[in-house]
């Protein structure tokens, strides 16, 4: 049985206590910061030592799907059923302070609780499909498809979004207000410094002929 879909930050466990005020309880928002990142870090604990795993990733509806190796102690860990944490940040500015505590960042921050589901089939296939396609769009359709070997190598797992938390950090430097009012700190400049993404030109591998031309929809990807 499906667990019913809730808000984020609904539950005690996903509750945002430190700095509340961050706290986003919208699954549109939820959603849209999945839907920008490219790479999520996933939880583990194998015989009493915990791991994180970077992990390309994707949303498919109310979950998500990523994937690493059948050979993984870890990964079959997850499948197994061990409760884990997957987080998503996006790294938006650095916000420069006039002082060091109050300097910060801007971001966008995604955390989900529960255990991972392992995908076979038909179902798999789709997931890796939707990660290619979220990961490099347009490509899944001109790619070779797994064969039954790299399949067999590959272990798909699927976290739903029913217990997960938003937050989101924006705005100014909030200074002390001696520091922004007294010589000689209200004299330092603060602000934030915007960080962004984006692609470089498409660099082709040394085993692809020159004529074989740059797909628009790789010349098109933009962030």
């Amino acid at each position: 049985m499906v667990a019913p879909v809730t808000r984020p930050g609904s539950t005690s466990r996903t509750t945002v206590r430190r700095i509340p005020e961050n706290a986003v309880n919208d699954r549109e928002a939820l959603h849209q910061i999945l839907d920008s990142g490219l790479v999520g870090h996933v939880a583990v604990v194998a015989d009493g030592q915990p791991f994180v795993l970077p992990v390309a990733y994707a949303r498919r509806g109310s979950d998500i799907v990523f994937h690493g190796s059948t050979g993984s102690r870890l990964f079959r860990a997850l499948a197994e059923g061990q409760p884990t944490c997957f987080t998503v940040t996006l790294l938006d500015g650095l916000v420069v302070a006039r002082s060091a505590f109050h300097s910060s960042m801007h971001y966008r921050s995604v955390m989900a609780l529960g255990i991972a589901r392992r995908l076979e089939g038909d179902d798999e296939l789709d997931a890796l499909h939707v990660i290619t396609e979220h990961l490099l769009p347009g490509r899944w359709s001109e790619c070779r498809p797994p064969s039954t070997k790299e399949l067999a190598g590959t272990m798909t797992l699927a976290l739903d979004l029913n217990e997960a938390s938003v937050k989101v950090g924006a705005g100014d430097p909030e200074d002390d207000e001696a520091d922004i009012s007294t010589p000689p700190y209200s004299r330092i400049w603060a602000g934030v410094v915007p960080l962004a993404e984006s692609f470089g030109t498409p660099v082709r591998s040394g085993d692809c002929p020159e004529d074989v031309p740059i797909p628009d929809y790789v010349a098109g990807w933009a962030r």
